[in-house]
C-alpha cells in the first residue's frame, strides 16, 4: 500500500483593503532586487502611494482589489487579489488578473498559496466568473502557485520588453 505525503497545514493568512500606510509597508516589504527580479526592479514610494489608492477605488466599485495579505502576527507580508488588467496597450485587456506578491521574508511558506485561496472565494462570491494570472514564465515561484491553483496554461507570449510570458486562466464557475 502506497500512501500520499502530507502537506503541512496552510499558514493562517488576512487580507484587508489596503490603506495609506500599506504604502509604506509595501515599499519597504519589496525594497529588494530578488522579490522585484520580474517586476522592473524596486519602486519608489508614489508608486505604492498609487497603487494602495487604485486598490480602494477597486475595492469600493468592484467589491474586491488587491488586498494587504497581512501574517497572524498582523505583520503586512506583501499583498494577493484581483483587479481589472491595468494595462490598455497589451495583454488580457478587459480581464481579471489575479496576482500575488510576497516579501522574501514570506517565501516557501505557503503563503501565497493559502492567500490565493482565499482571493479566490472572495472573487467567487463577487460574482467574477474567470480570472487570469499573467507571469514571466522565469518566475518559478509564482507559476508554481499558478498551477497548484489549477489555473490551466492558455498561451505563452513575449511582453512588449521581449520578456517570456504566460497567461494562465482559471474558471471560477
Amino acid at each position: 500500500m502506497t500512501t500520499s505525503p502530507t502537506r503541512p497545514p496552510l499558514p493562517a493568512v488576512q487580507l484587508r483593503v489596503p490603506t495609506d500606510e500599506d504604502a509604506h509597508a509595501w515599499h519597504t516589504v519589496f525594497d529588494d532586487t530578488d522579490v522585484m527580479e520580474f517586476l522592473g526592479g524596486p519602486a519608489e514610494l508614489s508608486v505604492y502611494e498609487e497603487f494602495t489608492a487604485r486598490q480602494r477605488m477597486h475595492d469600493a466599485q468592484l467589491g474586491y482589489c488587491m488586498w494587504t495579505l497581512l501574517d497572524a502576527e498582523g505583520a503586512v507580508i506583501g499583498f494577493t487579489g484581483a483587479q481589472p488588467w491595468p494595462r490598455k496597450e497589451w495583454g488580457p485587456v478587459g480581464e481579471i488578473e489575479i496576482g500575488w506578491r510576497l516579501g522574501r521574508s514570506a517565501w516557501g511558506k505557503g503563503y501565497a498559496y493559502a492567500a490565493a485561496l482565499a482571493t479566490l472565494d472572495r472573487l467567487r462570491e463577487a460574482g467574477v466568473p474567470y480570472v487570469v494570472a499573467m507571469i514571466d514564465a522565469r518566475n518559478t515561484r509564482s507559476v508554481a502557485v499558478a498551477e497548484r491553483l489549477g489555473m490551466d496554461l492558455a498561451e505563452e507570449f513575449l511582453t512588449p520588453g521581449g520578456n517570456p510570458g504566460r497567461r494562465y486562466a482559471l474558471s471560477l464557475a
